[in-house]
């Protein structure tokens, strides 16, 4: 594993994209704990781009504009449909004092269809981990997989440490309703402005 592998991870990881954004509000609404759940759900909604990378189905997505638009406008929706529930304090921003196993469980669906819904992922996987494998490479499966683990592990990682200093601030944030209301507005633009970003994302 080189050097310029993990740092690119990082880089890659740590820069706002709709799975901080996302890992953030949850640690504003639900506390240190939800937030580790949704950069845990963000994690495991990059499974399938790596299973479509290692399988081909990347390919397909490369090669047939509809597929690639079906899977894209499908994302924007859903950052549309995210976007509106925060405004209405039912999304991202629900502030809920005791989480039950329904808000548990609609934070692990909406971190893990954030990213699943995201077409360009399993693009990335196949153009960004074969530089990183050496040619002649004897176990290039293996190689894949190890790469995958880590940039997996690293987005897990950053991100709750992203949810979990947002989490500290919670008590302060949730016991005024003007920078709730502020705070609603601001991730509910973030999702709307991801939603165009991915709009106009070509193969």
């Amino acid at each position: 594993m080189s050097i310029e592998f993990l740092l690119t991870t990082l880089i890659i990881v740590a820069s706002p994209g709709t799975g901080v954004v996302y890992t953030l509000a949850a640690g504003l609404s639900r506390g240190g704990r939800a937030s580790v759940l949704a950069a845990f759900a963000c994690t495991l909604g990059i499974v399938p781009h790596l299973i479509a990378a290692l399988t081909g189905l990347a390919a397909l997505l490369h090669a047939s504009a509809t597929a690639f638009d079906v899977v894209k406008y499908a994302g924007v929706a859903y950052l549309l449909y995210m976007a509106w529930q925060t405004l209405r304090e039912h999304g991202a921003l629900k502030v809920d004092d005791k989480p039950d196993s329904r808000s548990i469980r609609q934070v692990l669906v909406d971190g893990i269809l954030i990213n699943v819904l995201n077409p360009k992922l399993s693009i990335f996987f196949v153009a960004f981990l074969p530089q990183f494998i050496a040619p002649g490479e004897p176990n290039v499966l293996v190689r894949m997989l190890e790469l995958s683990g880590i940039f997996m592990l690293a987005t897990f990682v950053i991100f709750s440490l992203y949810g979990l200093c947002a989490a500290a601030t919670r008590d302060r944030v949730v016991s005024s309703p003007r920078v709730m209301a502020w705070l609603r507005r601001s991730f509910a633009a973030a999702f709307v402005g991801l939603s165009a970003k991915l709009a106009y994302t070509q193969q």
